[in-house]
């Protein structure tokens, strides 16, 4: 009968304390020579089982316990030593097999019973292993460890990029933040783990020389062996238990350099080696032709290196024989010439509300036959948007124009062109955010959406572009994230009669009377669309369509006024409207105005003086530049600028100033609900 905490996956738990309270305890515990041989074949063992583990593994990542499996290996090599010198202190003078079969294996067959060769081969594996495995696995854990922390902000920054984008969806991005937090600290515990293996070549040095020098005062004053006799017996025995130790050292030393010096791909190092180093002929008969000629040279052993020529000859005459044939293009049959017809109203073709024109270079990012994911991705920015603004955005339609450049674009909307930029299938750019370590061999440009400083690289340059900081995006993605922005500052503008009529339709379907009640009883649909526009064009989205109509319901039988009805919609998603700017556990920190200032504007208003949205020029030119400080002063301190005024003259600010600062929004006392508090960081009119 299994026992209950034993059933199952259970074991797994206590299967690793268990372990290591075993390994402390046998550098206590007396063993017998037979346990020691158990004991040190599992260690052969394990070894073995970590470098095939190593071997195929196709990312760092799928191995992530082995800083801890280095530790254990290690502890458990050194538990190994000192039970094994114990015994070999006690029980050396009876013979060479007095500490277990393995160890006069190792200090017989493998040094010919020589304890001076044994020394020298001892010390040639303590060599290789601490000088040149160990230390070279440690400086790469180190330096991947530095880079990896240096990258994770521009991999952090790609993948919110995505998400906005709508490529990906909230659980990939955080599956994503997971892997690049787990690759810092896989590479962090190489760069300790790794002191462990340099620290147990040094103690294995030291435990020989300590186990001899003890041995022969032990053999000779205790068990009164003459020199000669204590020094063969022990030495022997020493470097049995020395090599034994020393060769799986050597085997775990070696999986912790492929595991840290690997390029993540997907496939293992053998595929890797094979498929990269023996994939191209031209070397292999190259390289058969050089040791040919040397094996023709007087002297030399004539038959091992035409013998090696030969075989790399007919390798590489294989390899040419059995390369696909490329097959000539067929000929298509030219196009037939169309009869020339009459002009029709045919000829007539609307103006697409949203369009995108490429290059003849970028037609393999629409292209799905080519494995092109522009429309896919272009999809996913639509559903996006509609989950984020409210609105489903008009489709965009795409084709490609012979009179843009190869490699360019050019994004419309209502047949009018809003953006451009360019973009290189089959590269990466690499954006500056502001924390790069050092710069890349590329073409400089800029980033289309945002402007920000930018080089195109190759794609063999990826990995070193996140690892300098850079935040790195394909072709596709530049595209994208180029709409994406572009039609989020344009939403006002695509929420047309249609788009809003299958709105209506879509709430309709839920609430048949929300609609029946506002449209066309109350309001005609231009004046609800016009509200629309009001909200889009300040960034408020109209996703509680529900809320918006009932309001208009309510106040459309007091005014018809599209403006006012705006305002008065602004302060029922007030609450929506601030939660933009500031989550709701974070304190306002806001701009004002100065109260002489507010006054002056409010008697504006009242007056009429400033109905149709002109300040006096002087007092205008001083707003703008007191308000433009103060949004620079907001940003620096990692805060959105947001202007806090009273009701009546919000429309007159916000217009005002939407045009020069389109970052600033301008919010109204109204719109802020009670229950969040208020700081005034800085005042703008206070000079004045």
């Amino acid at each position: 009968m299994v026992p209950t905490f034993l059933a199952g996956n259970n074991w797994k738990t206590f299967a690793g304390p268990i372990f290591i309270i075993m390994i402390l305890a046998m550098m206590v515990l007396p063993l017998p020579p037979f346990i020691l041989d158990i004991l040190f074949t599992f260690n052969i063992s394990l070894a073995i089982i970590v470098l095939l583990v190593s071997l195929y593994t196709k990312d760092p990542l799928e191995f992530a316990a082995f800083p801890t499996v280095l530790l254990v290996t290690t502890l458990l090599r050194l538990s190994l030593n000192v039970a094994s010198t114990r015994i070999v202190l006690l029980e050396g003078h009876t013979g060479p097999d007095s500490a277990g079969k393995v160890i006069e294996a190792f200090g017989h067959f493998l040094v010919g019973g020589n304890y001076a060769v044994g020394l020298v081969v001892f010390i040639i594996l303590v060599l290789i292993n601490f000088v040149v495995i160990t230390k070279g696995a440690g400086r790469i854990a180190e330096v991947s460890a530095r880079f990896t922390l240096d990258a994770m902000p521009g991999k952090q920054m790609a993948i919110d990029a995505d998400l906005n984008a709508g490529l990906i969806g909230e659980d990939d991005a955080r599956k994503r933040r997971e892997i690049i937090t787990k690759e810092a600290d896989f590479y962090g515990s190489m760069d300790g783990a790794s002191k462990f293996v340099r620290g147990d070549a040094i103690a294995g040095i030291l435990i020989m020389l300590i186990t001899i020098v003890g041995g022969l005062i032990v053999g000779v004053f205790q068990h009164d062996l003459d020199l000669g006799n204590a020094a063969k017996n022990y030495t022997l025995l020493t470097i049995g238990d020395g090599l034994v130790g020393q060769i799986p050292a050597l085997v775990i030393s070696t999986a912790a350099g492929l595991v840290v010096s690997r390029v993540s791909t997907d496939q293992d190092i053998g595929q890797q080696i094979i498929g990269q180093l023996f994939n191209r002929p031209q070397v292999l008969i190259l390289t058969a032709g050089i040791i040919g000629m040397m094996g023709l040279i007087p002297g030399m052993p004539n038959f091992v290196f035409l013998l090696l020529a030969a075989v790399l000859g007919t390798t590489a005459y294989f390899m040419i024989k059995q390369a696909p044939v490329t097959e000539a293009e067929s000929s298509t049959p030219p196009a037939p010439v169309k009869e020339s017809q009459d002009a029709s109203w045919e000829d007539v073709t609307p103006v697409d509300t949203l369009g995108l024109e490429v290059g003849y270079r970028l037609i393999p990012l629409v292209d799905k036959a080519q494995q092109g994911d522009l429309l896919k991705r272009i999809n996913g920015i639509r559903r996006k948007f509609a989950q984020d603004i409210g609105f489903l955005p008009p489709v965009v339609h795409i084709r490609d124009n012979l009179e843009l450049r190869p490699n360019a674009y050019r994004i419309m909307l209502k047949g009018s062109v809003i953006g451009q930029g360019e973009s290189y299938n089959g590269m990466y750019l690499a954006i500056d955010p502001g924390r790069v370590t050092a710069k890349l061999p590329g073409t400089e440009t800029t980033d289309p959406a945002f402007g920000l400083p930018a080089v195109w690289i190759e794609s063999t340059l990826r990995e070193q572009a996140q690892n300098n900081g850079y935040t790195v995006v394909d072709a596709s993605t530049v595209v994208t994230t180029h709409i994406n922005h572009l039609i989020n500052n344009y939403a006002s503008e695509l929420l047309g009669r249609q788009e809003l009529q299958k709105l209506f339709d879509h709430l309709s379907a839920q609430s048949p009377k929300l609609i029946e009640d506002l449209v066309p009883k109350l309001l005609p649909l231009s004046a609800v669309q016009k509200v629309l526009h009001n909200l889009l064009e300040e960034s408020v989205h109209i996703r509680d369509m529900r809320s918006i109509i009932d309001v208009l319901t309510e106040h459309a039988t007091r005014t018809q006024d599209t403006m006012e009805l705006t305002e008065i919609v602004r302060v029922t998603l007030g609450r929506a409207i601030v939660e933009q700017f500031f989550p709701a556990d974070m304190e306002l920190q806001v701009m004002s105005l100065h109260h002489e200032l507010e006054n002056i504007l409010v008697q504006a208003v009242g007056s009429g003086v400033a109905a149709g949205g002109g300040i006096e020029p002087g007092l205008a030119d001083t707003l703008l530049k007191e308000a433009n400080v103060a949004a620079q002063r907001q940003e620096q301190l990692g805060l959105p600028a947001v202007l806090l005024v009273p009701g009546a003259i919000r429309i007159l600010l916000s217009r005002f100033l939407r045009r020069a600062l389109p970052q600033l929004r301008v919010l109204s006392h109204a719109e802020i609900p009670d229950s969040r508090k208020i700081k005034i960081t800085s005042v703008i009119g206070g000079n004045k």
